[in-house]
């Protein structure tokens, strides 16, 4: 009996430390594990980001490359940035006019659209969030139904009240296509508009102003809109870019805007056309970074107050 037990006693701790050996080896093994994960879906992200940015920036790189080589006789020279940034384009047989009327339509288009779909989209949006989620949800889908027409159907059904309007209300101007364009930046402007409206809470906020004796007015301006600048520009920066952008509309209506006067541009020197269309969505890009930027220096104000 005494041998047993001291054999048992023996085993005891030999079975004790080969299971503290285990243990041991197993945790040694994960932190390995995941360094291998790490490396592996680091090379992962790395293709990733290689190819999408590759599909990005290498037609961009040839539209750059087109605009210093001329095609024909294969000579580098930056001609057509000069004749841009010079406004004269003579030398190259291009008139500008044609370019800087349609830029300054465009830009004045953006204005007025985003004016227009801010003072519309805005107080709805707002009112049918506190009042009515039925509402609410059927102006989601009336808004963003332009998504699921094509422009060119749109065209269609705007063909005959433009001509009406040019002919008996209004002029032939090119401004009166930002009627047409609050439809196309509708969808985008209810989405950026609604994620601000869902990130607060409205009714609270409104119950609470109400309650200390805030008229309408006042709890719109004062208390809502504070909390929704930042979605609103963000609104307006996607209608800004939509804009910008467009080019059925006003080709199949007959108006001058940027993309229109591009393509005319184009049908004598393609160069300068695909220049400034190199500086069209460089000017896109620069109100997104400016957006997100102004966005992370709203939310760290917030954070440090």
């Amino acid at each position: 009996m005494a041998v047993s037990e001291t054999s048992q006693t023996v085993k005891v701790p030999a079975t004790a430390t080969s299971a503290k050996g285990a243990a041991d080896t197993s945790a040694a093994k994960p932190p390995q594990l995941r360094a291998a994960r790490v490396r592996k879906q680091s090379v992962i992200k790395f293709v990733i980001l290689f190819v999408t940015l590759a599909f990005l920036f290498i037609p961009l790189f040839s539209m750059l490359v087109f605009t210093l080589r001329h095609p024909l006789s294969g000579r580098w020279s930056l001609a057509p940035w000069v004749a841009i940034f010079t406004g004269n384009g003579e030398s190259l047989g291009a008139d500008l006019t044609v370019l800087w009327q349609g830029l300054g339509t465009s830009l004045a288009l953006c204005v007025v659209t985003v004016v227009i779909m801010l003072l519309l989209m805005v107080p709805t949006m707002v009112i049918v969030h506190i009042r009515s989620k039925v509402l609410e949800r059927a102006i989601e889908w009336v808004a963003t139904l332009p998504l699921t027409i094509p422009a060119i159907v749109l065209v269609v059904g705007l063909g005959p009240i433009y001509r009406w309007l040019s002919a008996d209300v209004l002029s032939t101007n090119p401004i009166w296509l930002c009627f047409a364009y609050v439809i196309l930046v509708m969808p985008f402007a209810f989405r950026a508009i609604a994620v601000g409206l869902n990130s607060i809470d409205v009714k609270t906020l409104v119950e609470a102003s109400r309650s200390l004796g805030a008229s309408w007015p006042k709890v719109f301006f004062r208390v809502i809109i504070p909390n929704l600048w930042q979605s609103i520009l963000s609104a307006s920066f996607i209608s800004i870019a939509v804009v910008l952008g467009e080019y059925t509309v006003a080709s199949l209506l007959g108006r001058m805007n940027l993309q229109v006067a591009l393509y005319q541009l184009g049908q004598s020197n393609s160069q300068i056309s695909t220049a400034m269309s190199l500086l069209a969505l460089l000017f896109g890009v620069v109100l997104l970074v400016a957006l997100d930027l102004i966005s992370d220096r709203v939310r760290k104000s917030k954070e440090g107050k």
